[in-house]
């Protein structure tokens, strides 16, 4: 079978020349500068745009590419200039109407000569590297229009004037200003910004200090923010409507800079309505937009929190350091609280939670309550008020918060171990009298005691629970030990552990006789029970229910154990001298005062008589039992007159007593230091330390300087021979 060969198709050139008319361009570029002049005379509804783009075609493919691009860039040019001339004539507020149609009339010709010559925008312009003809249309409008001489500057002048007219609360048509200002932004991002962006800025900055400066003359410092939070709203809602999106940070620092930086110092500090005044009144809306404001300004919130750092240290200080408030701690703690209070809620709902204002806040606090020494131990007798009484119509819920709250101010305290030890006085005293008013209450204090500074913190004051439960199940053992066989006075006996409640010096007084029996069988018995034990009775701590007659009426009168021995020597005798009571009881001496003036000297609880009558206890004065006492109530609670707060000697004890506790805590960390790190400096032990023990208190770098002394001389660290500054671990 014979293959067919396969016949391969070639394109091949005329065999004759093709002749071309040699006025084909200029009968070509006739059709189309008639049709161009029809596009820019709204009559193009006649024309064949397949004609015409056919046209142009066969101009680029003929190699009249070039002349056709010029020959449009003149025509176009010729059209704008007449266009230009319109725009230029135009009155008063018809310019810019004028001038958008116009521009709406040139966008339109625009896409009609581009489709029409879409072959050479995409074959020759982009070969040739020239503009393609809509954007050559952009340009030539910008050049002959938009930058003419007379129509540039009116431009300009046009716009400004009518966002001044805005401003100051004209009503304006924003459609038009919007398709003005997207034209310029059409024309190029610098045209947008040369002609239009950079002018209003300066403007505004121009507008804006001089309205600042009005407003800072007649307003206090709430209004001239409120006039500069609208002006800035104002403003943003502005670019919004009619200006690129990127104007609106440039126009906002423009707003910030005039009306908020420059004027700041002043603004904050403004007398009868700054920043103080907004903090003093609580004006919380006010300090809510001086915060979001200043927030957009550089320093605007360190200036804020500086100053009120500032104005609540002062006010602390004032507080902390008046006489008068000193004379009541429960009120003092109060208002202490209630200024922490005010202070959160401020940072709260004005600042937002900041957390620098948070420490800003704190580190005030803890400035001034450190500025007295006596704020752990009113603090320790707040709770002890709280803990005693409970909070009026409160319940335990009520009680937490309160709780909560004070421990805010327990963890400002530079010196918790001088709390502690006033705590665990107070403690011993409601548990021993039975006053607490919630055992939950009690115990949610030491779990936040414990949580806050350690087991160690807490571990005495748990003792003291633990000591309270064991004493009720031993005095249920003793009552059934003596099988009901009790002649006379019963007893209910706390044992307190010596280490877990505070050490208070006690000269044992003279009881009862009838009392002093009692005592003694309840000795024996734990004694017996309990070996290698130890009883001494506090009897300053103690407290008693006596039966009393006066006249015809009688009376149980709840009373301490030192009013009882009083009271008792009345069996016998009708009048006693004080010196005769001294002798009889051994009661010590401020300690007897106390108590005849609450027997005597206290109106509705006057069991006694004293001649001569005054409001003082003296050593000469007499004391008769009142057979004319009378009261409605049959149990009559009488209280000794106590000084709620230390006297200076207890003061002195109490101070004493701590700096004794924290010199064996100063030893121990030393000695953990070096142990760790073997050799070290002087300055770098004392700052160890204090790092490691300001959780508890301060300590004083002197005290820290004795404690290495004294661990040298017990050979538990050695000087260096040669650096007498620098210390060894001996192990």
């Amino acid at each position: 079978m014979n293959s067919q060969r396969k016949r391969i198709p070639k394109i091949e050139p005329f065999k004759h020349r093709v002749e071309v008319d040699p006025k084909f361009f200029d009968k070509s570029w006739k059709k189309l500068d008639d049709a161009i002049r029809e596009i820019y005379n709204h009559n193009a509804s006649g024309l064949s745009f397949e004609e015409l783009y056919r046209t142009a075609y066969n101009l680029v493919l003929n190699k009249h590419g070039g002349k056709l691009y010029d020959k449009l860039t003149e025509n176009l040019k010729g059209h704008l200039k007449e266009m230009g001339k319109l725009v230029e004539a135009a009155q008063g507020g018809l310019f810019l109407e004028d001038l958008q149609r116009r521009w709406a009339d040139h966008i339109k010709a625009s896409q009609m000569i581009r489709d029409i010559l879409m072959y050479m925008d995409r074959t020759f312009i982009p070969t040739s590297k020239k503009t393609a003809v809509f954007e050559l249309g952009l340009e030539l409008w910008r050049d002959i229009v938009v930058r003419s001489p007379k129509i540039q500057g009116r431009l300009l002048d046009t716009l400004l004037e009518l966002i001044h007219r805005e401003r100051m609360g004209e009503i304006i048509n924003r459609g038009l200003m919007r398709n003005t200002t997207k034209m310029l932004m059409e024309l190029g991002s610098s045209v947008y910004k040369d002609e239009f962006e950079r002018p209003f800025l300066e403007a505004s900055a121009s507008f804006y200090s001089g309205e600042s400066q009005q407003f800072i003359e007649c307003c206090d410092c709430g209004e001239y923010l409120k006039k500069a939070e609208r002006r800035l709203a104002e403003e943003l809602e502005r670019v919004t409507q009619y200006m690129d999106s990127k104007t609106a940070d440039k126009i906002a620092n423009v707003v910030d800079k005039e009306m908020l930086s420059n004027h700041m110092q002043r603004l904050i500090l403004m007398e009868n309505s700054g920043l103080v005044n907004m903090l003093i009144d609580d004006k919380h809306e006010d300090l809510t937009r001086m915060y979001d404001l200043f927030k957009r300004v550089p320093d605007g919130h360190s200036t804020i929190r500086s100053v009120m750092t500032n104005h609540v240290k002062e006010t602390g200080k004032t507080l902390v350091t008046d006489p008068e408030r000193l004379r009541d701690p429960v009120d003092f703690v109060q208002r202490l609280l209630n200024e922490k209070d005010k202070y959160d809620e401020i940072v709260s709902v004005s600042f937002s939670n900041d957390k620098a204002f948070q420490n800003a806040l704190n580190s005030s606090f803890e400035y001034f309550i450190n500025l007295n020494n006596r704020s752990p131990e009113f603090i320790s007798l707040y709770i002890d008020d709280k803990l005693r009484k409970g909070v009026k119509g409160a319940n335990e819920e009520d009680i937490e918060t309160v709780l909560d709250k004070v421990m805010m101010l327990f963890r400002y305290l530079q010196e918790k171990d001088v709390f502690e030890k006033y705590y665990k006085q107070h403690l011993a005293k409601r548990l021993l009298s039975g006053k607490t008013s919630s055992d939950e209450a009690e115990r949610s204090m030491l779990v936040k005691l414990k949580t806050e500074c350690g087991y160690q913190f807490t571990s005495k004051l748990e003792g003291m629970f633990t000591d309270m439960k064991t004493s009720h199940d031993t005095m249920q053992s003793f009552h059934a030990a003596l099988s009901g066989n009790i002649d006379g006075p019963t007893i209910s006996v706390q044992i307190l552990t010596t280490g877990s409640w505070p050490t208070q010096p006690c000269a044992t007084c003279n009881l009862p006789p009838e009392i002093l029996d009692i005592c003694e069988k309840f000795r024996a018995y734990y004694l017996g029970t309990h070996n290698g034990r130890r009883l001494t009775w506090q009897t300053n701590m103690g407290n008693t229910d006596i039966k009393a007659t006066f006249g015809s009426r009688k009376h149980e009168l709840n009373v301490s154990t030192y009013q009882m021995c009083v009271l008792m020597l009345f069996d016998s005798d009708d009048g006693l001298t004080y010196k005769d009571i001294e002798q009889a009881t051994a009661i010590p001496h401020v300690d007897l005062k106390r108590c005849l003036q609450s027997l005597a000297c206290v109106k509705g609880k006057n069991v006694l008589r004293k001649e001569p009558m005054s409001k003082d206890i003296s050593e000469s004065d007499t004391f008769f039992f009142n057979d004319k006492f009378t009261s409605k109530l049959v149990k009559v609670k009488i209280g000794t007159v106590v000084a709620q707060k230390e006297t200076e000697p207890e003061k002195q004890e109490t101070r004493h007593r701590v700096e004794e506790d924290r010199k064996p805590q100063v030893e121990a960390a030393i000695v953990r230091i070096m142990k760790s790190r073997r050799v070290l400096d002087h300055n770098s032990v004392v700052t160890e330390v204090t790092k490691q023990l300001q959780s508890r208190f301060l300590p004083n770098p002197v005290v820290i300087k004795k404690r290495i002394e004294s661990l040298i001389e017990r050979e538990f660290l050695e000087r260096d021979k040669t650096d007498r500054k620098l210390y060894r671990y001996l192990a």
